[in-house]
């Protein structure tokens, strides 16, 4: 369904195309949420985590470390405990055990700067053990030392190909040292097979941040739109949509102006551009120079009609009632404009025609709640109640949101007695405009009033 302009429009405060680097804040977690049962007994393959995340500040660089996500779920990788090194050298295995109990005794008493050199020791005694080269690529890519934690996270992943969180850590470190290409291929590869939510959703934002740093804007859609279907209450998934859809947006106008300076589509997109800022005559005047140059432009008398209709002058008024009978004339099918046809004939008092107008845009789409609810209103002036409950039930099944609807039917169910529906659909019309209210004042400052549109003067014309 179309959306129609607003009278009130968001203030465009964004240049047309920018590079976005999402970046979050990055610290250290405590062991506390990490050991689901809440015993204070770790299990050999945890103690890193335990170890390195109660490390206090004054002791270990805490502002080197990346985000809590990954420290979270990086560790939960199979096998990675230091102390199943039973395919070592038999010659070996007692400077093993002694480096293994020391890298676990320094650990446990918050020192991983010392627990790093023990672990060194023990690669360069079993170089194909993967445990001990992941822990070492983790307490080195944590401390900040990324160019020293990538070849272990890289030799890792050569003795056990498939270990995502391994190979997106590594992707994490290549990207710091400035290694693009790779840090965009590890990425990548390591995306799709992420569960944990915030560790997903850690990478896909720094691969996003690869995307647009390269203009790759395609690309980085397509990581939002994993992201947002996967996470839709994520704030900060949210705000990288709005910037990624943003640069899109200003990318297309660019393009277009380029290649097709003077289209129909070129003032149609700056009629958009105008009422964003507010400037709604400007807007009607390219609206119409879209149309002078193709009459059938898909969309554009609708969404002129919009904008017409929105003025509470009565000449507009009836400009707006041509350009909807223009795009019915082009889109036969069109229910939004009739259910606007129908509108404007509510307003001048034609109750018949506004009842045929609704109930031809109901048949043509009956999942449109607008047209019901328009339909509804009508046979309440029409005396016939029964019908207009039956539409009005039917709207707030098509949309739960819809306070209108919520507030006439517990009109209506308050005089048939039925006490308790009556109430409940008034507390729920009472809620949502409570969250209508909410909002109105969160986007309070980002609203500007449009111009007053009038009917233009013999001169003006």
């Amino acid at each position: 369904m179309r959306k129609s302009p607003s009278n009130l429009h968001r203030k465009n405060t964004d240049t047309p195309l920018r590079t976005l680097r999402i970046r979050t804040s990055r610290s250290c977690p405590t062991a506390s949420g990490l050991c689901a049962s809440g015993s204070s007994t770790i299990p050999a393959r945890h103690y890193v985590i335990a170890s390195l995340c109660t490390v206090p500040r004054s002791r270990y660089d805490s502002g080197v470390m990346l985000a809590k996500s990954i420290l979270l779920t990086l560790f939960l990788l199979p096998a990675l405990s230091i102390l199943s090194l039973c395919q070592s050298p038999p010659g070996n295995q007692d400077q093993i055990n002694l480096h293994s109990r020391m890298a676990q005794q320094y650990l446990q008493e918050r020192r991983p700067d010392l627990a790093i050199p023990e672990l060194q020791k023990l690669v360069a005694l079993n170089p194909g053990d993967v445990d001990a080269r992941s822990n070492l690529g983790v307490l080195l890519f944590f401390r900040g030392d990324y160019k020293g934690a990538i070849p272990q996270l890289r030799a890792a992943l050569t003795l056990q190909p498939g270990l995502s969180k391994t190979q997106a850590l590594l992707g994490l470190a290549e990207e710091q040292t400035f290694d693009l290409v790779d840090a965009r291929k590890d990425l990548e590869a390591s995306f799709p097979a992420i569960q944990d939510r915030k560790f997903k959703i850690e990478v896909g934002l720094d691969l996003v941040g690869l995307y647009t740093g390269t203009s790759d804007l395609d690309q980085a859609a397509g990581v939002i739109a994993q992201l947002t279907k996967a996470y839709p209450d994520g704030a900060e998934v949210l705000y990288a949509a709005y910037r990624v859809y943003g640069d899109l947006s200003g990318a297309s106008m660019l393009r277009l102006s380029a290649v097709a300076p003077d289209s129909a589509q070129m003032h149609q997109l700056l009629a958009h551009e105008e009422i964003r800022e507010g400037n709604t005559n400007a807007a009607i005047a390219q609206f119409r120079k879209a149309i002078a140059i193709d009459s059938r432009l898909p969309g554009v008398h609708f969404e002129l009609a919009e904008l017409l209709n929105t003025s509470q002058d009565p000449v507009v008024k009836k400009e707006a009632e041509k350009e909807y009978r223009s795009a019915l004339a082009i889109d036969p099918e069109d229910e939004v404009a009739l259910s606007r046809l129908a509108d404007i004939a509510v307003q001048r008092g034609d109750v018949q025609e506004a009842y045929q107008e609704y109930t031809q845009a109901v048949a043509i789409r009956p999942a449109d709640s607008d047209a019901k609810l328009g339909l509804a209103k009508v046979l309440i002036v029409m005396n016939q109640p029964d019908k207009a409950q039956t539409l009005l039930e039917e709207t707030v099944q098509l949309d739960p949101t819809n306070a209108t609807a919520r507030y006439r039917l517990a009109t209506f169910y308050r005089e048939k007695g039925r006490m308790d529906d009556a109430k409940r659909q008034l507390e729920l019309y009472k809620n949502l405009r409570a969250e209508k209210d909410k909002l109105r004042a969160v986007y309070k400052d980002l609203l500007i009033r449009p111009a007053e549109i009038k009917a233009e003067s013999p001169d003006e014309k």
